[in-house]
This record gives C-alpha cells, sequence and structure tokens, in this order.
C-alpha cells in the first residue's frame, strides 16, 4: 500500500515508522525537514500527570507504557553520529501553593482510579525529592510515571528508522490532491505528483492548512507556546515539576495568554522553564510578555532561579482542537484521507499510541485503544473556523 504521510514531526515520523514496519510503502513529505517546527520548539514531556480521566488519558497511558520499550530501542539501533533520544523514567512532581490543597488532591484521586500511579509526598519526602523547591509549597504529588526525552533527537531517530525500513523523506510543499472513484489517488506538491492508496496529515498547527488544500477543511488552529533555558548551573530539578495551575491551563479553551509553571533540569545542566498558551494565528513575535509572567511563577516555585541568566527562549506552534482532543482516523467526507493531529501540547508523549491508531485505521492493525473519540467525524470538531 502506498502511504503518502504530510508532516515529519514526531507525529508525521511515528507514523511512518509504524506503517513502514507493517509492510507499507511510506513517503514522508514536508515543507522544511525533520523535527524543523513543533518537534524542535517544546519540552518534550511523556505526561500521564496532567490527564484528566476520559479518552486522552486512555491514550496517554498506553503511549507512556509503549515510549520505554521504543526509546531503547532507538537508541540501541541508532547510527554512526545519529544523537540519543535521552529518555528519562524521571517522574513528575506536581505542586499547590496554601488554597489549593484540594483541587489536586481531587484530581489526583480521579485519577488513581483509572490507575494513574499518584503518590502524596510528606514534607520530609518533598525535601529529599526537591531540595531546591520553594518551602511555600502545601502539598505535593509525585507521579512516578512521568517522563522526558529530548524531542527533536527522537523525532529524527523515529525517521531514520522508518528510512531503514523503506520509508523515504521528500521535502516539498503539499498543494492539493486528485482523487479517483471518490478516493485520493494523487498527493499534489511541489516536487511533483506522489501516487497514493492513503494520505495521513500529520502536518501539526498546519493540519488545518492542509486539510483544506486536500479538499476536507478541518478545526486545527495554532496555540504559541513559550520556553526558557537557563546557563547551566550546579543546581538540579530532579523531577518535572510543575504547579496545579498546568491542568488548567491546558484543558482551556481561552484565546488568551495564559502561563502556568513547568520547570525541569536537562542532562547538560541546564533548565527548562515553561509555560505559556496563547492563540493569536501565526504570529512569530511573542515579546517579552509570556517571558515575563512564566519567570516570576518559576521563581516563585524554585527561589534559586532568580538572578539566574537565560541563556535563550525560544517558541512554537502547538496544533489546539477546540474539544481538547487528538484528531486521529478516516476524514468522513475523502476516501483515503486521513489525519492525525491536535495533539497540542501533548504531541510527543502521545505519538506511540497515535501511530497504533493510524496503522490500525488505514491498514487494519489490531489496538486495544477504542479509536471512536479521536475520529475526525466526531461532534464538537466542526469544520475550519
Amino acid at each position: 500500500m502506498r502511504i503518502a504521510v504530510i508532516g515529519a514531526g514526531i507525529i508525521g515520523a511515528a507514523c511512518a515508522l509504524e506503517l513502514a514496519e507493517r509492510g507499507a510503502e511510506v513517503v514522508v513529505v514536508d515543507r522544511v525537514g525533520v523535527a524543523a517546527e513543533t518537534s524542535s520548539r517544546c519540552e518534550g514531556n511523556l505526561l500521564v500527570s496532567d490527564k484528566q480521566p476520559g479518552p486522552e488519558a486512555d491514550l496517554a497511558i498506553h503511549s507512556n507504557a509503549r515510549w520505554r520499550a521504543l526509546a531503547a530501542r532507538l537508541d540501541e539501533g541508532r547510527a554512526d553520529g545519529q544523537p540519543a533520544t535521552e529518555f528519562e523514567a524521571k517522574g513528575g512532581v506536581v505542586v499547590a501553593f496554601r488554597g489549593g490543597e484540594e483541587p489536586l488532591r481531587r484530581f489526583a484521586a480521579t485519577q488513581r482510579e483509572i490507575g494513574i500511579r499518584a503518590e502524596v509526598l510528606d514534607a520530609d519526602q518533598l525535601l529529599a525529592a526537591e531540595p531546591h523547591l520553594s518551602p511555600e509549597v502545601a502539598l505535593a504529588i509525585h507521579y512516578p510515571d512521568d517522563a522526558q526525552l529530548q524531542p527533536s533527537n527522537t523525532t529524527q531517530a523515529l525517521l531514520a528508522t522508518a528510512v531503514r525500513r523503506g520509508a523515504r523523506l521528500v521535502v516539498a510543499d503539499v498543494t492539493g490532491a486528485r482523487t479517483a472513484r471518490g478516493r485520493v489517488a494523487v498527493l499534489e506538491t511541489t516536487a511533483g505528483p506522489i501516487d497514493v492508496d492513503a494520505v495521513v496529515n500529520c502536518a501539526g498547527p498546519w493540519a488545518g492548512q492542509v486539510a483544506e488544500r486536500l479538499g476536507a477543511p478541518l478545526a486545527i488552529r495554532p496555540r504559541r507556546g513559550v520556553i526558557l533555558v537557563t546557563t547551566p548551573m550546579p543546581q538540579r530539578v530532579f523531577h518535572k515539576v510543575y504547579d496545579a495551575d498546568y491542568v488548567g491551563a491546558v484543558g482551556s479553551g481561552d484565546a488568551a495568554l495564559q502561563t502556568s509553571t513547568v520547570v525541569e533540569s536537562t542532562p547538560g545542566g541546564t533548565v527548562l522553564i515553561g509555560s505559556s498558551r496563547e492563540r493569536v494565528g501565526f504570529d512569530d513575535h511573542p515579546g517579552v510578555g509570556p517571558t515575563t509572567a512564566i519567570a516570576a511563577k518559576a521563581i516563585r516555585l524554585f527561589p534559586f532561579l532568580a538572578g539566574i541568566t537565560l541563556l535563550r527562549t525560544y517558541f512554537g506552534f502547538r496544533p489546539y482542537a477546540p474539544d481538547h482532543l487528538p484528531v486521529i482516523g478516516e476524514d468522513p467526507r475523502l476516501a483515503g484521507l486521513y489525519h492525525a493531529t491536535g495533539h497540542e501540547g501533548a504531541g510527543i508523549g502521545l505519538a506511540p499510541a497515535t501511530a497504533e491508531l493510524i496503522a490500525h485505521a488505514v491498514l487494519g492493525a489490531p489496538t486495544e485503544l477504542d479509536p471512536t473519540p479521536f475520529l475526525p467525524g466526531r461532534k464538537g470538531l466542526g469544520a475550519v473556523a
């Protein structure tokens, strides 16, 4: 089966590998190159801690389990000169300041009911886990299954492995599609036409634009996020630590700027600090507003960050869906067109399970997951705005 995967970010790379390993003839089409956009402008979160019970939590739990074996396989099979995934099963710590304890406690209780490990840390345990954390923290929940990887390296490793399985990469822009007997048959690109049996739209924040070019508009919009990176420092944050406000920001539909604190160290000694969310289209001038707000909240969480030097700041666009669920499956309007997008900031973590659902939809491969909640034709998603 000839399958074109549009997008060489982590979702596209994971789908390409899954499809190629199941015998499909795969061509990946990206207008810039591998991990050139969203997948190189994020933190590499593999989280279950921010997921409330529901379809996305099911996807995250399944994907989290798959990442452990997949990251090990990618590292073991990497070619000379290829960077490591830097997978770390570091766990996460979610905290609340005074007044916010009960909402966090209740949230963790609902997660335990679906099998997410969420352990309350007492004062001594918290001090041992994160000695530099603010003494103002009133409640801390430890999530042992949260993990981290280097997203750009991992995307490159996924696609390199797919290429070794027979996939190929074409750097070109998608301009449209031609159909035959009501099914997509040719993908039109600036590098020329590509004959296909199926197309998988993994274009991330640009998936709405790509879908429109293919004749099936999709309500995916960009949501901009800013991340700060410090210079290397002797202090270390041992887990992925964030405040409970992060969960609310993830689930909010507000277009205005929202910030919450997410802090973690990297293997190189730098500290990553996030995060912000705002829907401003593809405006690539975030200004200093998000940086200032993120920094102030991070200092409250980890006072040692006051006065440190920033190495750089960067931003990226995340694919936002109106009902906050990924869009995965066949488009009901055009046979042979599939979508895998709308993950917003969870795309790194959800990539393996997304690829599994795409292989199920396109090739009929088995899966334990229920694809229904993520289908493009679901109520609440709508067409492009």
